[in-house]
């Protein structure tokens, strides 16, 4: 077995993979605490000049300690990586709740922007402004409490500046200040992307959404939308006291906490013990790479697959039943899929390799671990899939294929011509049909 740590934390399986990180599972072996590993490349941050940015970002997470934010605990680093150490959240993307639900009931919606209203009036307490508010960024616990995520794009304003000028976020979710280049309040402006989640959350489609984006903002600086039938009239009321075009007159999030509609069975988060932050470990990683480093150790270059434990199980079956590890059905079959084989490992990966091959994509393997990539069904944009062979028993591997880059629908198309081809070596349990089902999901507006 291959046992992989950094200081204290005991690597696991890769839980997520972006373009300059990827992200693991990880276990502090001192607590037995689970938290998410993010891993960046030193060489890639500099290449790209990123370390001022990535740096920014994370000191930003040290300040902003609240219930409703996801919590750092702390930064790694290697002579060639850094470690991010960050609190684990199992309940997935808000994102993804509104496509299952397709909207939410009036109480559920209030409940989570009472709790976004809470996180992001403690992250303007402390100077910080968001800039990149929307369901994607929006995480969920065990709990199903919320956790405001991804502080890529926030800013922290020097001392004696009152405005920002840097145009950013999602469109459909940026507030009609931030588009006229004039300058902007960086709280005002999140109040808007606040009271567009809200809107999303009770409607289940966005209030500003078109393919041009020309008309897009001039609908946005014209805040030119309709509320549905089904609107309480006192949600109605206060997204349009929020969804005010003039970042002047629009309500504050001290005058929507006395809102009529928004404090129906509020509840106020209890804040953490408040602690002093220290920056030191953030800086020593930045400042001086021969400082803070974290003692890394792992097996040799090819032991085999990482074995999954049962934790491991648990947390890929989302919860205690483990037949969602053969499910194929609408939920399970998103932006990442899994399939079991009772081949041998080194056959389950060159049957993988050639089938990749055979679509047309090129294939980089490492240890047990194959990066397939190549250009989407169109032509126009980059398409990319993660595998990783884990063992689940002695004669039992699971394959766990993620989408790292592309459209979702382009990945269910990969994954069911890739699964078809792959039969001969896919385990079926009983009760699982011959064929998988898959269904196409609800597109991602933009």
């Amino acid at each position: 077995m291959v046992v992989r740590k950094v200081g204290k934390y005991e690597v696991g399986r890769t839980i997520g993979e972006g373009t300059f990180a990827k992200v693991k599972f990880a276990q502090n072996t001192e607590t037995g605490e689970s938290v998410a590993m993010k891993i960046l490349d030193r060489s890639t941050i500099i290449k790209h000049k990123m370390a001022d940015q990535i740096k920014k970002e994370i000191s930003i997470m040290k300040l902003v300690r609240h219930p409703n934010v996801v919590r750092l605990h702390e930064v790694l680093a290697s002579r060639t990586k850094i470690y991010i150490i960050l609190e684990f959240i199992t309940g997935g993307e808000l994102f993804d709740k509104i496509v299952h639900h397709r909207r939410l009931s009036e109480a559920e919606a209030r409940r989570y922007f009472q709790q976004l209203i809470d996180g992001v009036d403690f992250c303007h307490s402390k100077g910080v402004y968001h800039r990149d508010l929307k369901p994607e960024n929006l995480l969920l616990d065990s709990q199903g409490n919320l956790k405001i995520s991804d502080f890529g794009l926030s800013a922290l304003p020097e001392q004696g500046v009152s405005l920002l000028r840097t145009t950013c976020g999602t469109p459909n979710y940026v507030a009609p200040e931030v588009l006229s280049h004039k300058g902007y309040n960086g709280a005002v402006a999140d109040v808007w992307s606040c009271g567009v989640i809200l809107y999303v959350l009770m409607a289940g489609y966005l209030p500003f959404d078109e393919l041009d984006l020309t008309t897009l903002y001039s609908k946005v600086e014209k805040a030119d939308y309709s509320c549905p039938s089904w609107f309480p009239v006192g949600a109605k009321s206060l997204i349009h006291r929020i969804l005010d075009p003039n970042p002047e007159t629009r309500i504050t999030i001290e005058q929507i906490r006395d809102d009529e509609w928004f404090k129906k069975n509020y509840v106020p988060v209890r804040l953490l013990e408040d602690e002093d932050v220290n920056l030191d470990d953030v800086n020593a990683v930045f400042d001086d790479p021969e400082e803070g480093q974290a003692n890394e150790r792992c097996g040799t270059e090819d032991m085999g697959p990482l074995n999954l434990n049962a934790f491991d199980l648990i947390i890929l079956s989302q919860g205690l039943n483990l037949a969602t590890l053969f499910d194929r059905g609408e939920d399970s079959v998103k932006h990442q899929t899994r399939f079991v084989s009772q081949k041998p490992a080194k056959v389950v990966l060159s049957s993988m390799e050639v089938v990749a091959q055979s679509m047309g994509f090129k294939t980089h393997i490492r240890n047990y671990k194959m990066r397939v990539e190549g250009l989407s069904a169109n032509k126009t944009a980059h398409f990319s899939v993660i595998l990783e062979i884990f063992e689940v028993a002695p004669t039992f591997f699971m394959v766990d294929i993620q989408k790292a880059a592309g459209d979702a629908s382009e990945y269910l198309n990969f994954y069911k011509n890739f699964y078809n081809n792959l039969e001969d070596i896919i385990w079926k349990p009983p009760f699982e049909s011959s064929k998988p089902r898959i269904t196409k999901p609800k597109s991602k507006k933009r």
